[in-house]
């Protein structure tokens, strides 16, 4: 991941050069970490760079600002033109999409509600895990910190301070030699990664959880299920088990950082054969098929960056 080649940065209306972009230091957001983000990426397309879900991206950030009492002063659609010309402005073919809305310097009273400050942030950044990872698998470990439940802090509200958690996990995981870390929830069911969210594959059928064991509501969960269900495997959601993850046929993670990558170890122990499995890498295979433009009845997904009027590429 590299910031090298961004230039340009929106915020609170402007488009500032990356020298210029910068947050005060009285920002009530940076000291009590209110505030809400989305992770985006756009592709490259034989049509042109294109946004992957960004109307579902974008409603996601605003309900998750809702909960945060967050009024975002700009409505989606000058929040998408926004993202789209940030990203023309940066000349990226594909890139890593980074929307926040905060709560910006007014004053540092816990009570007080501050002016809200957006920041939408571009930067190359390919799969955090790679070709190999994509094709082999992680090697992941279960954490000793558990995911935090929804009646301490809403979980499906993608907030700047809830990756507390996930910090202290991927740190303790590294610190270990793994690549990633599995939290379990408070009843010690499967939550999710760091940042991730976990499918099973148990006699070809997929098993994934949702918001009753902790977890984000991911926007790469979802295509995951869909394409699954289009490819005709059948999806379940439910609480699942450690001991089905350890028993599982294969195992993979979802997440717009690490998009479908498969684990093939959980603490030094194989899953299946101890690599990508077919069910995997059919779903994956078609969603790098779906995201580069290549599947006529998912082109819904794709939001052509340069489709927007007045659209013009930078001097």
């Amino acid at each position: 991941m590299s910031f090298e080649k961004t230039k340009w940065v929106w915020q609170n209306g402007k488009f500032l050069r990356w020298d210029e972009a910068k947050i005060h230091s009285s920002a009530f957001g940076l000291h009590y970490g209110v505030g809400v983000f989305e992770g985006i990426r756009c592709y490259e397309t034989a049509e042109g760079p294109a946004v992957f879900r960004l109307k579902e991206h974008m409603d996601r950030l605003s309900a998750s600002a809702q909960v945060y009492q967050l009024d975002i002063p700009y409505s989606q659609e000058e929040l998408n033109e926004a993202i789209c010309e940030t990203i023309r402005r940066n000349e990226f073919k594909s890139c890593y999409i980074r929307p926040t809305a905060y709560f910006d310097s007014g004053s540092l009273g816990i009570r007080a509600v501050c002016p809200v400050g957006v920041n939408i942030l571009t930067w190359e950044w390919p799969n955090d895990f790679g070709a190999e990872k994509l094709a082999k698998g992680m090697r992941v470990t279960i954490s000793p910190y558990k995911k935090f439940h929804s009646s301490m802090i809403p979980t499906t509200a993608k907030a700047t301070g809830n990756y507390l958690n996930s910090i202290l996990a991927v740190r303790e995981a590294a610190s270990r030699g793994y690549d990633e870390a599995i939290l379990l929830d408070m009843h010690g069911n499967l939550a999710e990664g760091a940042v991730e969210n976990v499918f099973l594959v148990k006699n070809g059928r997929l098993l994934t959880n949702d918001q009753n064991s902790s977890i984000l509501l991911g926007i790469t969960r979802d295509s995951a299920m869909r394409i699954a269900r289009d490819l005709g495997y059948e999806v379940e959601v439910r609480a699942l088990k450690l001991d089905e993850l350890l028993d599982a046929d294969e195992a993979f993670l979802t997440g717009t950082a690490i998009e479908i990558t498969p684990i093939r170890e959980v603490d030094g122990r194989a899953i299946g054969a101890g690599a990508r499995g077919p069910v995997t890498e059919a779903i994956q295979k078609t969603f790098f098929d779906v995201v580069s433009g290549r599947k006529s009845e998912y082109l819904r997904w794709l939001h052509p960056v340069w489709k927007e009027s007045g659209a013009r590429k930078a001097a």
